[in-house]
């Protein structure tokens, strides 16, 4: 990139890098160590909330061994769905850390999904039975989607049950995502049964301040692990207290939004990630614990898939370049 540019990166360019989500696994594994020995910087995620349930966040990071560092400014609207608009919309600048300098200008819904995905399948590389088998996906959307690619990747996977609110909506997922995996997908018409009795459940819903949760205590099974990629929304409190351990991918951020009136009955996390990929808080410890992992969604995250995007982007010729 010549002095005084930078390169311009739309969604249809960042999916045209075609990143692969092992790829995306793999740094965001190796990121989690980092952290967990302290050697990223990135402070808790502020906001503004424009209406009821909506957030604009600015996400900014360091990560000094991959030499990215940057900022996502993202938008994650309920109603946008029902205006044809995607729920989760936003921009990501990287900057060049020794001057500063901004490098890149991306889109970032295509990353925030797929990383989003990445770091469920860490969490469960650590947190899940190494034999899980079975999948129950609440909620069919893009998280629905990216998540399930991404554990795929990692376990053997012979059995998905999808739920979601509109049936019609998790009938089309089972059809995609079975071409898409080939993956054994059965679409069902009630909660429990995305739940009950599954290996990894998945709940990816609207992030609500005030959720109406329906997920009771004892529907995860003993020995299953849940990613609540949703936050709380779909989980009674009753429920999460039931679990043996409740990780995070961050504590101090799990702090402020409570601060903030999130989490209002939900357990204290007793590690965050990094802690456990580090290897200085215990992951799973027996085939019969129930394990729950809250990620609230990092802004290293996207650092080390974007930082990807921009090399494999440059390196293929994608993108355009604009004056600063």
């Amino acid at each position: 990139m010549k002095p005084g540019s930078v390169l311009y990166l739309s969604r249809e360019d960042v999916e045209a890098t075609r990143l692969p989500m092992a790829e995306i696994i793999q740094a965001l594994d190796a990121m989690f160590k980092e952290k967990g020995e302290g050697k990223v910087e990135m402070p808790p995620k502020p906001g503004i909330h424009p209406r009821p349930d909506a957030f604009i966040h600015a996400m900014p990071a360091y990560i000094p061994s991959l030499n990215s560092a940057g900022l996502k400014w993202v938008s994650g609207y309920p109603g946008n769905q029902a205006r044809g608009l995607p729920y989760i919309t936003g921009l990501l600048i990287l900057n060049e850390p020794d001057t500063g300098v901004p490098i890149a200008v991306m889109d970032c819904t295509w990353i925030t999904a797929q990383r989003t995905g990445a770091a469920t399948a860490v969490s469960a590389r650590y947190l899940a039975r190494p034999d899980s088998a079975s999948v129950g996906i609440v909620a069919c959307g893009v998280q629905g989607r990216s998540n399930l690619e991404a554990l795929a990747c990692l376990f053997d996977i012979q059995q998905v049950r999808a739920y979601d609110l509109y049936p019609d909506v998790a009938v089309r997922y089972a059809h995609e995502m079975q071409e898409r995996l080939g993956l054994h997908i059965e679409p069902v018409k009630t909660l429990p049964e995305a739940v009950r009795g599954l290996d990894i459940v998945v709940t990816s819903g609207p992030i609500l301040k005030n959720p109406k949760p329906s997920i009771e205590p004892g529907w995860l099974a003993p020995g299953s692990f849940a990613s609540l990629v949703d936050f709380d929304s779909y989980w009674e409190g009753a429920a999460l207290r039931e679990m043996d351990k409740l990780a995070t991918d961050d504590l101090s951020q799990m702090r402020y939004y409570r601060a903030e009136g999130y989490f209002r009955d939900t357990p204290e996390a007793y590690a965050d990630l990094g802690e456990i990929v580090a290897g200085r808080k215990p992951g799973r410890e027996s085939a019969r614990e129930r394990i729950a992992s809250i990620n609230l969604g990092l802004a290293l995250d996207d650092m080390a898939t974007a930082i990807r995007v921009y090399q494999r982007a440059t390196a293929m010729g994608i993108g355009r370049v604009l004056p600063l």
